[in-house]
């Protein structure tokens, strides 16, 4: 008779891993109908972790009120202040380009909103004529302004978000726009009937952001590149900072690829890890293969055969953009998805 204790510690094991893992990505299945995907290319990208602390920071431009760059528990931040509700702050990416909005981009921030005060998003029309979508925690309203008149979206639990963090996504696609609040799609404005240039961000008192992105496209299945070349590169998979925990966010596109895959039951796949160039080589290395390794591991819990896929890091090995800007490491931060 086999030894009991060798047969269920294999089995002990798995279960062990299996509830760890679950543990680490725990708000994953809250993000299981998150469709939200970001754009291909990151037109600029900041996560303020090279400003300074009291100044305003160097990639905005500043166009009315005030604010500065803070801090909490190494994590920065930009607060808006010298403002209000009525006469709100607004900052501007620096953007070489006047034009540089398409007819398809996404936006993602984050942000931390005190009560009765409203976070704004601000598209640029011309240098005289802008449009508002604003985010009013306090009315539990997600609000398109001075356009589509009494087009509003309900937040879940809005309360909630009154002084924590949250995040925002919006995707702009032939002048329809889809807003979502965390894991929830608050709106959708089928014809917001213009064609912003370029766009701002606006605060009201002690409202913080950070993490801010910007990417051209969004939306669209690009996954059958597999087929035709052979290679899909991902810029919409997330982890936090240093770590190989996949973000919530991360599942608008992961649920795509999950579903391609079992439409394409042939089809195996190398998933690689990349990163850029912050940091020693040795850890980007095993933090890459760390993050494809997660990759694998929560698209086999979505029901893809694992014998079809591998995962492999190459750290900061070969990257596709410079190193030297930020909007660079943002393209150098990526997993790819090669048929083999």
């Amino acid at each position: 008779m086999k030894n009991p204790i060798k047969i269920l510690l294999p089995v002990c094991l798995i279960l062990v891993n299996n509830i760890l893992y679950s543990q680490d990505n725990k708000d994953l299945k809250v993000y299981n109908n998150y469709d939200f995907i970001p754009g291909e290319k990151v037109l600029f990208e900041d996560d303020l972790h090279d400003a300074l602390n009291g100044e305003f920071p160097q990639r905005w431009k500043l166009i009315s009120g005030q604010g500065v760059i803070n801090s909490n528990e190494n994590e920065k931040y930009f607060l808006f202040y010298d403002c209000s509700w009525g006469n709100i702050g607004k900052i501007e990416p620096r953007i070489k380009t006047k034009s540089y909005l398409g007819n398809a981009f996404t936006l993602e921030f984050d942000f931390n909103i005190p009560t009765e005060e409203v976070v704004s998003l601000i598209f640029k029309l011309s240098d005289d004529d802008e449009k508002f979508i604003s985010i009013e925690p306090s009315n539990g309203i997600l609000k398109p302004n001075y356009f589509a008149e009494g087009l509003e979206g309900k937040i879940p639990d809005a309360e909630k978000l009154i002084n924590k963090w949250h995040h925002a996504a919006f995707a702009f696609k032939n002048k329809q726009i889809k807003c979502y609040i965390d894991q929830h799609r608050v709106l959708v404005i089928p014809d917001c009937e213009f064609d912003p240039i370029k766009l701002y961000m606006g605060g009201s008192l002690n409202v913080k952001i950070k993490n801010f992105k910007l990417a051209d496209g969004g939306g669209m299945n690009m996954l059958n590149k597999i087929l035709t070349d052979g290679k899909f590169v991902s810029h919409a998979i997330k982890f936090d900072v240093g770590k190989s925990t996949i973000k919530g966010e991360s599942m608008g596109f992961i649920n795509e690829l999950g579903k391609w895959l079992k439409e394409n039951p042939t089809i195996k796949l190398e998933i690689g890890g990349h990163t850029d160039s912050d940091g020693d080589d040795a850890s980007n290395l095993k933090l890459s293969e760390q993050r494809a390794e997660a990759v694998r591991k929560l698209l086999v819990s979505l029901g893809v055969d694992g014998s079809r896929l591998k995962s492999k890091g190459y750290g900061e090995s070969k990257p596709s953009s410079s190193n030297d800007t930020s909007e660079g490491k943002a393209d150098n931060r990526r997993v790819e998805f090669i048929k083999i």
